[in-house]
């Protein structure tokens, strides 16, 4: 059976799902990522932080949306292990 594994955010911020407004998202639902692979940024005072999958597997989900405000620790998605 695969696991899950919750993605979370280690400092709070705006969460971005792209590198700049007029490119594509990182990854999309559904999508396989590996292991160091930036799913998204998180925004803090004109600082940005890449957010990477810590694991091999599939996007299955994001819990938050575009520019949504974070706090730390919150789960921003989950990778389904494979």
């Amino acid at each position: 059976m695969a696991e899950q594994k919750t993605v979370l955010t280690p400092i709070p911020g705006v969460f971005y799902r792209k590198p700049a407004p007029d490119k594509d998202v990182y990854v999309k639902e559904g999508d396989s990522v590996k292991a160091g692979d930036v799913i998204a940024l998180v925004e803090v005072m004109k600082n940005f932080y890449e957010i990477k999958a810590e694991t091999e597997g599939v996007l299955a989900q994001f819990f938050v949306e575009d520019e949504d405000l974070l706090d730390a620790g919150q789960e921003i998605a989950v990778i389904i292990e494979q």
